[in-house]
């Protein structure tokens, strides 16, 4: 219909590109795959837009609501891809980038070699400014030196300068006169401050946030412009927004001052619309699983998502709020290998997009987990992305030739040796790491998505001991729907080291109620400020607590605690000993109390459409195969039932070993599930 508004969202991975377009009528989506285009990341965006207008005659003036997540800065970051980057720190800094926290990697590992600087020591200029704890300037600015400083990194092939300034988050404005200073004297340099992305204590952390944010900046300021421009030259008005590490959604323009705040976008859109598709069929624990092309990243899930204030990219901490998410095992690229006494080994280097696993036709010679899902009949060559791309069995089979030989096994019995290997990796990393999260995974739900997760989440259950497996009605585009359903999201946090003394607690609480009235005003400002459209404004309030002398803080809630109410200072105590306790066991100390930084999220709550019911089979009950295929799994043949997912509807049972095809992605059900489909088409698979 004419006047139809669509809204899109978009995630663009490494080997995929996944899109999402939501009738906002009727609730029903499209979705689309199309190969992810590294050296032009747009012209996969415009190739999809393209493909909804031949296919489906929905134009780009159609869609009112645009919103993208990128892999460009996280990867540009993990390959160390970025600009040749500069810093101007306060004098007697210079090694903060080497030095860091002094912790060695790995603590049991005396010869571990150290992860190489974002920047190079001789690109690192001191500056002779001083500001103390309190925010006093001690040393006045030379705005001279300070440009001087950055010619001379410029002269040394420096494109992009970050500047960060000892208590600059008391006193920030000797770093904005020195950004200024030099915005006007080198224009074509790529220039941000701490005190503009994170505004914390602690200088390394502070430093590190700011030193990636132009470290991936200038590419990302390109990629943004670029895409902003294609997109207006095909007549798309909407307003482009970005996913965020944290689970939100800003504008394209914030996106390009801050881009450290996209790094774990992609994966955090997936847990978002994990959550979203999850708690429509009445699952509220769960353990998100988005398995890829070359990772695999979980999360957990009880009612809400987790957050994290600090996230570990490849060699770098960030200490930024993102969704909680941790990368286990490996993903449908990872190659197999032997090592130097033949012991078979997945991972963790990947095939990636470009050759891509052998099964591609582009020119993979290595066996990977995809060859060997197409070895052992779990994919159809023929059937891959509904028919667009057909695979080739016989390369898959080819490149498992060699590894068959080492390990004296035959080829569907080494791609099955592969599978096996893959899971373990992911077992060895999952209960440890849901363990220390406090997690027994018998009580949570598996729901897989991604390329892969579908096709080995029954697999990796069936290991670990999940009873649930979920699959929602399009695994493959989740993270895109995640895109479309999350809500505009900024976090905020300010540095106020406050003691309040249990016996005089009146003067502190005073002034923590200003300081949160500031920054509150401050956050709903963002949300007036980025113009998304809203449906609500929530404002969520915490604090970084400890007991007065300890090192280390605790995250505490605070929204439903009035500073200038009598019960205040219990509240707080209350709240923090709380927390204290989950993680230490004991926080009975009437010790004064100490908030070192205080934390305000502004939330804009943006329209989530109900996904629609499916109607019901008249039948119902047990379900007809379309039909079956042979295949090698647990050691043997398996005649399998295979279903096309489009002719699954609400009530359907079916019995494993099943394979269940569709778009965009293929699910298999090894032996020991049942399955059922609930109202929404997610099956529900039950270990037996």
């Amino acid at each position: 219909m004419e006047n139809t508004k669509y809204r899109l969202g978009i995630d663009i991975g490494g080997t995929f590109t996944d899109f999402c377009l939501l009738n906002e009528d009727s609730g029903e989506t499209l979705v689309a795959k199309v190969p992810s285009t590294p050296r032009h990341p747009s012209q996969a965006v415009m190739d999809g837009l393209a493909r909804f207008s031949e296919q489906h005659d929905i134009r780009a003036q159609d869609v009112r609501y645009f919103v993208h997540g990128t892999t460009l800065g996280v990867n540009t970051l993990l390959e160390r891809k970025g600009a040749r980057t500069g810093l101007l720190i306060t004098r007697g800094f210079l090694d903060i980038m080497s030095l860091g926290r002094s912790r060695l990697p790995d603590v049991f590992d005396l010869l571990v070699e150290k992860p190489r600087a974002l920047i190079a020591r001789r690109h690192v200029r001191e500056i002779n400014e001083r500001v103390m704890a309190g925010g006093d300037v001690l040393i006045p600015l030379d705005l001279g030196e300070v440009v001087a400083a950055a010619r001379e990194l410029v002269a040394d092939g420096v494109t992009a300068l970050t500047i960060t300034f000892l208590h600059s988050y008391r006193h920030p404005r000797h770093e904005q006169m020195a950004k200024q200073a030099i915005e006007r004297a080198l224009p074509g340099l790529y220039v941000c401050c701490s005190t503009e992305i994170w505004p914390q204590i602690r200088e390394y952390e502070r430093t590190m946030v700011s030193a990636i944010n132009a470290y991936i900046g200038g590419k990302m300021d390109a990629y943004f412009a670029a895409l902003t421009e294609e997109t207006k030259s095909v007549g798309l008005g909407a307003t482009l927004l970005s996913t965020k590490s944290n689970g939100g959604v800003m504008t394209a323009a914030s996106a390009r001052r801050t881009p450290v705040e996209t790094l774990s976008s992609g994966p955090a859109s997936g847990a978002i619309g994990a959550c979203y598709v999850a708690l429509q069929s009445g699952f509220s624990r769960l353990i998100p699983m988005d398995m890829g092309g070359t990772s695999t990243e979980v999360a957990v899930i009880d009612t809400d998502i987790r957050y994290a204030n600090q996230c570990h990219i490849g060699d770098f901490d960030i200490s930024m709020p993102a969704v909680d998410l941790s990368s286990i095992g490996a993903g449908g690229g990872s190659i197999a290998w032997t090592d130097g006494v033949g012991v078979l080994k997945v991972g963790p280097e990947s095939s990636g997009s470009d050759p891509g696993p052998a099964c591609y036709g582009r020119g993979g010679t290595r066996p990977t987990i995809t060859d060997a899902y197409v070895t052992l009949g779990i994919i159809d060559p023929e059937r891959f992305l509904g028919g667009e791309q057909k695979l080739d069995r016989s390369s898959a089979l080819g490149v498992f030739g060699e590894l068959s030989a080492s390990l004296d096994m035959t080829r569907e019995e080494s791609a099955e040796a592969v599978l096996r290997v893959a899971t373990s990796n992911m077992y060895s990393e999952l209960v440890p790491l849901m363990a220390r999260k406090g997690v027994d995974v018998s009580e949570f739900a598996l729901l897989c998505y991604g390329g892969a997760g579908a096709t080995h989440g029954f697999m990796l259950a069936r290991e670990v001991g999940i009873r649930t497996v979920l699959v929602p009605l399009s695994p493959g585009t989740l993270c895109a729907l995640g895109a479309l359903v999350a809500d505009a999201k900024s976090d905020f946090i300010q540095t106020v080291n406050l003691v309040i003394d249990p016996e005089r607690p009146q003067a502190a609480l005073a002034t923590l109620r200003t300081s949160i009235e500031a920054l509150s005003a401050t956050a709903l400002r963002w949300i007036d400020d980025e113009r998304i459209r809203v449906e609500k404004r929530d404002v969520g309030i915490g604090a970084d607590m400890r007991y007065l002398g300890q090192s280390f803080e605790v995250t505490v809630a605070l929204d439903d605690i009035d500073p200038t109410s009598p019960a205040a200072y219990d509240a707080i105590a209350n709240a923090f000993r709380k927390a204290y306790n989950a993680l230490y066991g004991d926080g009975t100390s009437n010790a004064p109390l100490e908030i070192i930084n205080l934390r305000v999220s502004a939330i804009g709550r943006t329209t989530r459409p109900l996904l629609p019911r499916l109607e019901h089979d008249a039948a119902q009950g047990e379900l007809r195969a379309q039909r079956q295929r042979d295949i090698y799994i647990d050691g043997k043949v398996w005649r399998a039932d295979v279903y096309d997912r489009a002719a699954l509807r609400p009530g359907h049972r079916f019995a494993s070993p099943a394979i269940v095809e569709q778009y965009d992605t293929t699910s298999f059900i090894p032996p020991g599930f049942q399955c059922r489909v609930d109202d929404y088409g997610m099956i529900i698979g039950e270990l037996q």
